[in-house]
């Protein structure tokens, strides 16, 4: 087996010796072998450190990677890790956030208004706007512009207020459809955990079912999004029956009467 200095390892693995230190004093990288006052690495060091660094690729702290390398280790297969966490962590909308400019921004919550009405709203409803809309989520502040995490929910939001909803109500019920989203979304990652047995932590020691537990994870996905749909257009066609018959009815009375 080939051995190396710590520089030659370093070098070996696209990294600093300094690196190296750090990592053996965070105990990711396990000690080397001593010959006299020289300390000579091998090729499961080389190993390590390339893991490292696909780790650190991946976004992992050195923190993780310690738990993660510990788990490892002690028995765990670390794709098997590394599947739940790609399950966990994968992001669920495959929409790619856009960015916009603030008087694009400014013209999507007051369509149609010149630049000296703008000038005639009240003192600071401007700026209270757009706070507002980054912290619903709308956009969130990057210099001179603006990241649109999910630009179809802009656009939902400047379509309600182009039908004439007002910019308040249209965040009031940004802000409740959010809070019920969130409670719905704590349901089903709460039947995860249930199911998984992942709030057992003497089970999770033990547990050889890692590949079970993200498969687990993975089906939620679209089974929260089918229920979602469904029961949402059940409750949206039960909703609109139940507050509008009436109306309809009265207008199509009053209509005939004419």
């Amino acid at each position: 087996m080939a051995t190396y200095r710590i520089d030659e390892l370093a070098h070996a693995a696209g990294t600093t010796s300094r690196h190296v230190r750090a990592f053996r004093e965070r105990g990711v990288l396990h000690p080397p072998r001593r010959e006299g006052r020289v300390s000579l690495y091998d090729e499961t060091h080389l190993a390590r450190l390339r893991l490292i660094h696909q780790l650190q690729e991946r976004g992992h702290t050195i923190a993780t990677i310690a738990e993660l390398i510990t788990a490892w280790e002690s028995g765990h297969d670390l794709a098997d890790l590394l599947g739940v966490e790609k399950a966990l962590t994968d992001p669920w909308s495959q929409e790619a956030p856009g960015r916009i400019d603030g008087p694009r921004l400014t013209a999507m919550f007051f369509p149609g208004m010149t630049p000296r009405e703008l000038d005639a709203l009240p003192a600071g409803y401007l700026r209270w706007t757009l706070r507002r809309a980054e912290e619903l989520g709308f956009v969130e502040r990057d210099g001179d512009h603006y990241t649109v995490p999910s630009p179809a929910l802009l656009q939902v939001g400047a379509e309600l207020v182009a039908a004439g909803v007002p910019l308040t109500t249209v965040f009031e019920i940004a802000e409740k459809t959010d809070a019920g989203c969130r409670d719905i979304a704590g349901r089903f990652v709460q039947l995860a955990v249930d199911q998984g047995k992942l709030d057992d932590s003497s089970h999770n020691a033990v547990r050889q079912d890692l590949p079970e537990v993200a498969g687990l994870i993975r089906r939620l996905r679209p089974l929260s999004e089918a229920a979602v749909r469904a029961l949402l257009a059940r409750a949206m066609q039960a909703e609109i029956q139940a507050r509008t018959s009436e109306q309809i009815t009265e207008i199509a009375r009053r209509s005939g009467a004419r």
